[in-house]
């Protein structure tokens, strides 16, 4: 039965980059960027949206957020209420930053929440992972911290990764879109034996490096064959950024997700982070695109979900979360 303790659920559900250079598909983290989504019981559905980047999305029950909420009222055995959603984002579309994966995670913790909680996060990250097919971005979103999955079509496995309290990411965000569809369509077929070892190296040592601190690998633990180069010519700027970030200060640097994003991670306690913001931004540049650059922290909590019985209105209320 719907829990009628709960006239209303509040999530709060982070970004993630994805990949961190060789872990494609399967090593993701989560960024303090923020979708926040409240559901609560209705007569008819309806979905609210408080801030800007909404163009476009459905506002009725062909809304993202409302598909996955069903998933998971079936998956609990529960009727399929009508809803009323509100929803509010930080976080950009078609950048890399997992808003897909963020808006799967908010729907069906949100829905989970409402109806007391039935499925543990286990479950709603194989459900979520079946919807994204990797499980990277969403384990990001859904956990907290840095995570390495493993995903068999029907199951995710993963370890969580506390990150190092010194690692800090500049993201830098060009002013255009990049499809994932279009990033996976450039990608090859097949690999030599070399670059599959190549990439298996350095995703087996950035994990271990990442677990222990060994904040000094990164630079090499980061580099990749499997994608980045095939998607160098989607980013101009890339590759020069990605070949020389190192040497402005960044510990290693990689393409967030499919991009356009790139990420550097530097150490929070280094007196360089003017210098390769600067530098990151001005490769940019010289190839005609505005971007943004952004000072993040890793998430270390995930989704976080509240309960309760208030009654203001979803965009007002979401906010006055995102100004407190």
């Amino acid at each position: 039965m719907i829990n009628e303790n709960a006239g209303s659920v509040r999530v709060r559900v982070p970004a993630s980059t994805a990949n961190l250079g060789p872990g494609f598909d399967t090593l993701g983290m989560s960024l303090s960027l923020y979708i926040w989504v409240e559901m609560r019981r209705a007569e008819r559905t309806t979905v609210h949206f408080a801030g800007e980047g909404f163009e476009g999305i459905p506002a009725d029950k062909r809304n993202l957020i409302y598909k996955v909420a069903q998933l998971v009222f079936e998956e609990a055995g529960e009727s399929v209420p009508e809803l009323e959603i509100g929803m509010r984002s930080d976080i950009p579309l078609t950048r890399g930053l997992g808003s897909s994966a963020s808006a799967i995670i908010a729907g069906m913790a949100a829905a989970n929440a409402l109806i007391g909680s039935p499925l543990s996060k286990e479950r709603l990250f194989d459900l979520a992972t079946g919807l994204e097919r990797h499980p990277d971005n969403v384990g990001a979103s859904l956990f907290g911290g840095i995570i390495a999955a493993a995903w068999d079509g029907e199951r995710a496995d993963y370890v969580r990764i506390e990150p190092p309290q010194a690692l800090k990411v500049l993201v830098l965000i060009p002013e255009f879109e990049l499809a994932t569809s279009e990033a996976r369509a450039v990608l090859p077929q097949q690999l030599s034996i070399q670059d599959a070892v190549y990439n298996i190296s350095r995703s087996s040592l950035l994990t271990a490096a990442l677990f222990s601190g060994r904040l000094d690998l990164l630079a090499s633990a980061m580099r990749d064959r499997l994608h980045q180069p095939y998607r160098a010519a989607l980013v101009p700027g890339m590759e020069k950024i990605l070949e020389q970030a190192s040497d402005h200060g960044a510990l290693g640097a990689a393409l967030s997700g499919a991009g356009p994003t790139l990420l550097a991670f530097v150490d929070r306690n280094g007196g360089r982070h003017g210098e390769l913001e600067t530098f990151m931004q001005s490769v940019m540049r010289e190839h005609g695109i505005e971007a943004r650059a952004l000072w993040l922290e890793p998430d270390l909590e995930g989704a976080v979900c509240e309960t309760g019985s208030r009654s203001d209105l979803f965009p007002e209320l979401i906010k006055g979360e995102i100004s407190s």
